[in-house]
């Protein structure tokens, strides 16, 4: 039976509390964002995120050194998946919404590309597999 090295990680949140003496709270959340000193931080383990999968390699104790793998998508970071989808699914917004009355030859090629950013955005949050991966098995 093979051998898998997985690397799998979680966000855990560190937060710090402090006043900032500022005229507005634009000013004072500049003030906290600029400020690198973090010895009286606190680990909020409570509300840390999900476990995922950042790393595979083949073969046993392989991290960083064996053959790295490509794994199913519905094992990576959640909210970064969102992210990445999000630009895709902006742009076709942006097309689709300024389509001229009377539509063109293009609008049946963005409806499908829609169809399937939807479809891709449907499997993230069911945290399932992308679309495509899930054709090919």
């Amino acid at each position: 039976m093979p051998f898998f090295t997985i690397e799998t990680t979680y966000h855990l949140p560190i937060c710090r509390q402090r006043t900032y003496e500022a005229e507005t709270l634009d000013q004072a959340c500049d003030l906290a964002i600029a400020d690198e000193g973090w010895d009286d931080n606190k680990s909020n383990v409570e509300t840390s995120g999900d476990t995922y999968v950042t790393g595979v390699w083949e073969g046993q104790d392989a991290a960083y050194i064996g053959r790295p793998l490509t794994f199913p998508s519905r094992f990576g970071e959640q909210v970064q998946r969102k992210a990445d989808h999000f630009e895709v699914l902006l742009g076709l917004l942006k097309i689709l919404a300024h389509t001229p009355e009377g539509g063109s030859a293009d609008v049946e090629l963005w409806r499908r590309r829609a169809d399937a950013a939807i479809a891709k955005a449907e499997a993230i949050l069911a945290a399932e597999n992308d679309p495509i991966e899930g054709a090919a098995s």
